[in-house]
């Protein structure tokens, strides 16, 4: 059985450079948008070997999963489950009843409970419609869980 520790931290950018390789497209430059770093959970093997993390933040007065990366030997072990858990404790802990995401894997998202959202009532705080790879070689849906 794999053993894994999943806290809080402060580590943002050590969890963007993990999640980008999983596909996490981040633009440093970009700040059209608004976003508000809320909390960042990572998942470690002994000592300190990044093995998942998630980053909750909000949006237009929206709570969003800004980020979510599982290294892939360790997919199918419920860490992805257990990130997103954390994330929903935490915006309900705060008062809210939905959560939002792109998801480039929507069939895991929609084993949670997350819904696909159409594109014309979709947020339009995600930048993926102005990509040039979006629905072209990348065909992410917007998402959302309610509570």
């Amino acid at each position: 059985m794999m053993k894994f520790k999943i806290s809080q931290t402060e580590e943002y950018d050590r969890l963007v450079r993990f999640m980008i390789p999983f596909g996490l497209e981040f633009d440093a430059e970009d700040d059209e948008i608004a976003t508000d770093i809320i909390k960042c959970w990572k998942v470690t093997q002994d000592p300190d070997y990044l093995v998942g993390g998630v980053v909750l933040a909000m949006r237009e007065g929206e709570y969003i999963i800004d980020g979510i990366a599982v290294d892939t030997p360790m997919r199918k072990t419920g860490i992805g489950r257990i990130m997103i858990k954390k994330a929903v404790e935490e915006v309900k802990s705060r008062g809210g009843n939905r959560l939002f995401l792109v998801a480039k894997v929507p069939a895991f998202f929609e084993k949670l409970g997350f819904t696909a959202v159409k594109n014309e009532t979709a947020p339009t705080f995600f930048e993926c419609s102005q990509c040039p790879q979006y629905k072209v070689s990348c065909f992410p849906e917007v998402m959302r869980l309610d509570f």
